[in-house]
């Protein structure tokens, strides 16, 4: 499905200019227009989710496969020490365009990126019942 409101649909019909670096039939990859980082690229589903929720695992399963190639072409070109996978789903998570899309974001020592949070304290006990919780929806 492609939503006709949607300006990440547009983009990756094409009917939106994206500096495009690798296109599937099922993703657009291309370059954000407001990067972290020189070589900061955005992969893009060609079908409209919202969000990971709305995704099936196989549309997941490519995605990751096509972001580990994509990896090794920016660390090839732009020399990164490190990178970073960012996805948000949800306002609350800091998702202002609601159509799946993935970020994968070149780092060099000193870059000023920041993506940290401050751990919250947890305790065994309740840690093992929810991973009991959360397994039981799986």
């Amino acid at each position: 499905m492609i939503k006709d409101d949607c300006i990440f649909c547009k983009i990756a019909k094409g009917d939106i200019p994206s500096a495009t670096i690798y296109e599937t039939s099922d993703f657009r990859v291309i370059l954000d227009v407001a990067p972290a980082n020189k070589g900061h690229v955005l992969i893009i589903t060609k079908e409209h989710f919202d969000n990971i929720f709305q995704m099936d695992a196989e549309t997941a399963g490519k995605l990751f496969s096509l972001a580990t190639v994509v990896a090794r072409a920016i660390k090839a070109e732009t020399g990164c020490e490190g990178l970073n996978i960012l996805q948000n789903n949800g306002e609350v998570a800091g998702q202002t365009v609601h159509h799946f899309h993935l970020h994968l974001i070149p780092r060099f020592k000193n870059d000023g990126v920041n993506m940290s949070w401050t751990p919250k304290e947890t305790v065994a006990t309740e840690q093992e019942a929810l991973a009991k919780a959360i397994k039981s929806h799986i």
